[in-house]
């Protein structure tokens, strides 16, 4: 009888156990409809945190708390979460029309609505991944909170030391700090921190905005008091699910509200029937590539056609911005803002109105029939597969059924790179499916090599769709790196597009069965090098250069440029 070896486990196999455990554990305490984050029944999402310890999340295993990952995180939770014990995730249930002012996140488009002093309700219309993120985010700041409070409470009475009584004094002040007062504060926040006084000055007023200069201060506050009292009044955050959003999560309420938007306009102007090209993309850079030169060329006349595009990327650049936008809506685009709850606004493109000669393709060979664009704005996560499958299905209008001439799908969006850096491009010849290694190969109608010459490094290969960006670690993404899977890179929707396109080509014959795909991603961050995680910042300029020439080579092979 062979002897059975006693095979221990690696750290990239301990870390995708620990992200199942993850979603196990939240599907799990979605359906039960309550729990406690710092309680027993939250114990195994900290400890399969802890296990996995994220990139973007850096520090977490350690006492010292971790600054550049809360920074990532409090951009994406509505401002004052911090100070609240109770936490309801809802669906669209009706705040928006109460006396309720929207919260909305800098970095995530949620409405969220501050109930009083102790409820914070936070609106899921954008699918579980809307609910993986903000839980897991949640953990994240309870943990961080708990060693503030295990470095400043002295006993089980309440007593706490002299650093925490200093700092409670500044953050409690409603007057804008002092140089002096702010350098004290920091200070005694250092010590609570177990950080530098640089370390923290350098990151304080990345925490600020113009009516709270001082909101580090405040924050580092409200989750250290709310910690100590959790241990010393036993009196615990929660965070509760409503019935609502548990009863219509995964029915695509949202997408399908979203979907009929778009075919109600398209029938409306008569496009129904006309050749479709759907694009994801965001919300100027399809527009700009085909008017913003134009519009532009005497403003920026001796400036490139790139260099035009940063100046439209700048935030001040409102009135340049409006120009185009208003040449656009006159030449052919409608604009359409997001009423469904997807948060995913859309523009539609009648090429038949488009001037060629006042465009950037004036080359274009556009067909007897003039196609449409249906440009949609980047979905999240699993989101992604309810807006495209709802969107390529039939149109219906009583008993009748209109079926969409979609000719192509061009999916153009961030990603994680896993070789290479900010900036670069990826185009990828398949989704995998992390967690479960379902895979979906396809045929890229764009290739590596239509990127060369350009000054960006391009990477082409299979591609990994996570479950969350926030949850990836160093040894996961190498196993997927080195091994024989050679993914280039990380996403989040990929697979999700792909699935609802390949369901209804070739199973539901809803579109076209040879309707063309289109992938690429440009480099947001590369998870494998030391600082260069999305918690290191955003790409400032640098994304403008691929962003465009991506959206540049979907266009032309639409309009059939050579």
């Amino acid at each position: 009888m062979k002897e059975i070896k006693n095979i221990s486990r690696s750290r990239a196999q301990e870390s995708s156990a620990a992200i199942e455990r993850l979603y196990i554990t939240m599907r799990h305490l979605f359906n039960r409809g309550f729990y406690k984050p710092m309680g027993i029944s939250g114990e195994t999402l900290r400890e399969a945190l802890l296990a996995l310890r994220p990139e973007i999340y850096g520090t977490i295993a350690e006492e010292k708390v971790e600054l550049s990952g809360l920074l990532y995180v409090i951009e994406r939770l509505p401002v004052g979460i911090e100070e609240c014990r109770y936490i309801n995730l809802t669906s669209d249930e009706g705040y928006s029309n109460s006396h309720f002012q929207a919260i909305v996140p800098p970095k995530r488009r949620r409405n969220c609505y501050r109930i009083d002093d102790e409820q914070m309700n936070v609106e899921i219309t954008r699918g579980r991944s809307d609910i993986y993120d903000i839980l897991t985010h949640l953990t994240f700041i309870f943990i961080e909170s708990h060693k503030i409070k295990d470095r400043v409470l002295i006993d089980e009475d309440g007593r706490v030391s002299r650093d925490w009584e200093k700092l409670e004094q500044a953050a409690l002040q409603n007057k804008k700090l002092t140089l002096i007062e702010r350098e004290k504060a920091i200070s005694h926040a250092a010590n609570i921190l177990g950080r530098t006084f640089a370390e923290v000055k350098d990151i304080y007023e990345s925490f600020g905005n113009t009516t709270s200069p001082d909101r580090f201060l405040h924050i580092i506050y409200w989750l250290g008091k709310i910690a100590i009292e959790e241990v010393v009044d036993n009196n615990k955050r929660t965070i509760t699910f409503s019935p609502i959003l548990r009863e219509r999560l995964g029915h695509h309420i949202h997408g399908e509200i979203w979907a009929n938007d778009i075919k109600e306009v398209l029938q409306k102007n008569d496009l129904l029937s006309r050749p479709i090209h759907v694009i994801s993309a965001n919300m100027h850079s399809v527009m700009n590539s085909i008017f913003a030169t134009h519009v532009l060329k005497t403003k920026f006349k001796d400036k490139s056609d790139f260099d035009i595009y940063e100046e439209l990327s700048k935030p001040g650049a409102h009135d340049v911005r409006d120009k185009v936008e208003e040449f656009a809506i006159k030449h052919g685009m409608i604009s359409l803002p997001d009423t469904s709850g997807t948060n995913i606004d859309v523009q539609i493109f009648d090429t038949a109105k488009i001037d060629w000669t006042k465009s950037a393709f004036a080359k274009a060979k556009i067909d007897k029939v003039s196609p449409v664009l249906i440009v949609m704005d980047y979905a999240f996560g699993e989101q992604a597969f309810e807006t495209i499958d709802e969107l390529l299905k039939p149109y219906k209008i009583g008993k009748e059924k209109t079926f969409l001439n979609v000719e192509s799908v061009s999916i153009m969006g961030k990603a994680g790179i896993l070789e290479g850096g900010k900036g670069d491009i990826m185009i990828p010849n398949a989704h995998i499916n992390e967690g479960t290694a379902d895979n979906y190969p396809f045929h890229n109608e764009l290739t590596a090599k239509m990127f060369e010459g350009n000054d960006i490094p391009v990477f082409a290969g299979p591609m990994i769709t996570v479950l969350g960006t926030s949850l990836q670690n160093r040894d996961l993404l190498k196993f997927f790196h080195e091994s024989t899977w050679e993914a280039i890179g990380l996403e989040m929707e990929g697979s999700y597009y792909q699935k609802a396109i390949q369901s209804a080509s070739k199973i539901r014959k809803s579109i076209n069965e040879n309707v063309k795909v289109r992938y690429a991603y440009y480099a947001s961050d590369n998870p494998l090098e030391t600082g260069s995680t999305l918690a290191s910042g955003g790409l400032g300029t640098t994304g403008v250069k691929p962003t465009y020439l991506i959206t540049i080579k979907i266009l032309e092979q639409i309009f059939n440029v050579k």
